[in-house]
């Protein structure tokens, strides 16, 4: 068994590493579903952790459905995680009527060259996803992270265990969305994944002193992972 841990700084990142995380996910903005962090925070991850690191490609928040720029910006963001020695990266594309872009997919994959791709969360707006997983596996990613198209991955357990009969070991099923220590191990007995993700997050007391009053959309502590919410995720996913 395998954690992921979705990590939204190079902080996050460490943590993940030090509770025993298999791979870290390196995003931004996980309030907004996670976009693709800067090329500092990248290298600096790419310095400190030693477990495998990817990185995700999402250049907005919204849909994915992107344009001839948004895709030009991926594929050269793609670019500087390969060239920075980064594991992967994590990506995904959608056409209008919901289903793998594959065109555009294929020229995101081929700049990622031999690092490792994983099909991410777009999967769970396409409009068929048993089509949607034959789509992929055709992409040869890696593996594909989804909630079974619903709000989280234990309401989506029933469809995901199905993606992993139809996947039939050609690629690897990742539930992710809502996962806790306490629901971790259910989540695994009732898909049979084998690789999980989750971003064991809390939020940080701020540390400043000042606090303007009406401002409070600009004010808190951080999102960041936590080492003993990573440690409890991992303890939970043994046999």
């Amino acid at each position: 068994m395998i954690l992921e841990v979705s990590a939204n700084s190079v902080a996050s990142a460490l943590a993940a590493q030090a509770g025993g995380a298999g791979r870290v996910e390196l995003c931004a903005a996980l309030e907004l579903g996670g976009l693709t962090p800067s090329h500092a925070t990248i290298a600096m991850a790419r310095e400190r952790v030693r477990i495998p690191l990817y990185v995700l490609i999402r250049p907005r928040a919204g849909d994915f459905l992107y344009d001839d720029d948004e895709c030009e910006a991926m594929r050269r963001d793609i670019e500087t995680c390969v060239a920075l020695g980064c594991d992967g990266v994590v990506l995904g594309a959608l056409d209008a009527d919901g289903d793998v872009d594959m065109e555009r997919c294929y020229g995101l994959i081929a700049a990622a060259g031999h690092i490792g791709v994983t099909f991410h969360r777009a999967f769970d707006l396409a409009s068929d996803p048993h089509r949607a997983l034959g789509d992929v596996i055709a992409l040869g990613c890696e593996r594909v992270l989804t909630s079974g198209g619903q709000a989280s991955a234990m309401e989506g357990a029933p469809l995901i265990r199905e993606l992993i009969a139809q996947a039939h070991g050609r690629i690897s099923i990742m539930p992710g969305a809502g996962v806790t220590d306490r629901n971790i191990a259910a989540l695994a007995a009732a898909t049979g994944a084998h690789e999980i993700h989750a971003s064991a997050k809390r939020q940080l007391p701020s540390g400043m002193r000042h606090q303007p009053p009406r401002l409070g959309d600009m004010q808190g502590g951080e999102l960041r992972s936590d080492v003993e919410q990573v440690r409890a995720l991992v303890r939970a996913m043994q046999p």
